[in-house]
């Protein structure tokens, strides 16, 4: 009988939360040497020089400067912003950058992050970034208010302490959360982060207007059982029992909860039924991509799982993304099985 996810309850110590803050295995070797800008997009080679002399400027914000009786002062630290759309190498760069930066250094998504600061405490979380050369966010985007004031003090705490900041992101930093709430306390947070970063733009095709695949026909619940049976590390659970699970681990455990799996099945699947329940799927979502964990499925297709209306509302990009990449892992199902 295959394993559950939901029989799955790791534990995770504040020290591990902040190890694993590393980029992707995808993004492992990536170099700005490897990275080739098109030659009809002028703007990708100005990226890659910008992000360079990132590197160059936040090193050497990093080192400090004399202070009275020649100790050294920690420098303010720099900010980068890399805007553009899908597909246009923003994650390479920012990997680059996170690769080409001395120990200590820290690579996360914004969802990872905000998790982390939940998991540790904004005092610990700072106390425990503050000593590190760069903090890289992929995937910038404020949500919620709630999220707007924490980056907001997290960021202005920790370049007072030296620490450089690069983000990648499809939203001007000056429009981050535009459409969303208009408050204007919430803008001010805004226009705060937008001081932070020196933006460039990456020019190139925008994927974000390409459909997406068709989504493949769900398996019958028989099929799943036969297959997560006869395939070596696979899980199989109940769609519903897997949403309540979730909403028993704090995000920031994702990880460790499919660290080790070869396949995930989940029975009897249909649209999330609230947007807590879709918010922890985008979650799962993104760790079993980063983990390039297969998925496949019973019951409704994996295009159905976010409704319309969530659709419409603005955690758009983000429902959008998670089924892209949960069509993506079911047809590494297809291939593994």
């Amino acid at each position: 009988m295959a394993a559950r996810l939901c029989d799955r309850n790791p534990a995770t110590s504040p020290d591990a939360l902040i190890d694993e803050m590393v980029p992707p295995s995808t993004f492992d070797d990536v170099s700005f040497d490897s990275y080739i800008p098109d030659p009809k997009e002028p703007s990708q080679a100005q990226a890659v020089a910008k992000a360079r002399d990132f590197v160059a400027r936040a090193s050497k914000a990093r080192s400090g400067k004399k202070g009275l009786f020649s100790r050294k002062a920690p420098s303010q630290g720099i900010g980068l912003y890399l805007d553009g759309g899908f597909g246009v190498g923003k994650t390479h760069l920012l990997a680059s950058i996170y690769h080409s930066m001395p120990e200590p250094k820290s690579f996360a998504t914004f969802v990872e992050m905000t998790h982390v600061v939940g998991a540790l405490g904004f005092v610990n979380a700072v106390e425990r970034l503050s000593q590190h050369t760069v903090l890289c966010i992929d995937e910038f985007e404020l949500d919620d208010p709630g999220d707007t004031m924490l980056v907001s003090r997290l960021l202005t705490e920790l370049t007072a302490k030296g620490v450089s900041v690069v983000a990648t992101s499809n939203t001007l930093p000056g429009q981050l959360g535009e459409g969303r709430f208009a408050a204007q306390d919430f803008l001010r947070e805004i226009r705060k982060l937008s001081a932070v970063f020196e933006t460039i733009r990456v020019d190139g095709p925008d994927y974000r207007h390409r459909d997406l695949p068709p989504a493949p026909d769900p398996r019958t619940e028989g099929e799943l059982v036969d297959i997560a049976d006869s395939t070596e590390g696979a899980t199989l659970d109940d769609f519903d029992a897997l949403c309540d699970h979730l909403s028993t681990l704090h995000p920031s455990k994702y990880k460790d909860l499919v660290d080790g799996i070869s396949l995930v099945c989940i029975t009897g699947v249909h649209p999330a039924k609230d947007q807590s329940v879709a918010l922890r799927l985008v979650v799962l979502a993104d760790r079993l991509y980063d983990a390039h964990v297969p998925v496949t499925v019973s019951g409704a297709k994996l295009d159905e799982i976010f409704t319309d209306e969530m659709l419409a509302g603005g955690y758009r990009k983000k429902y959008l993304r998670a089924t892209s990449r949960l069509l993506a892992l079911s047809r590494f199902a297809e291939l593994a099985v």
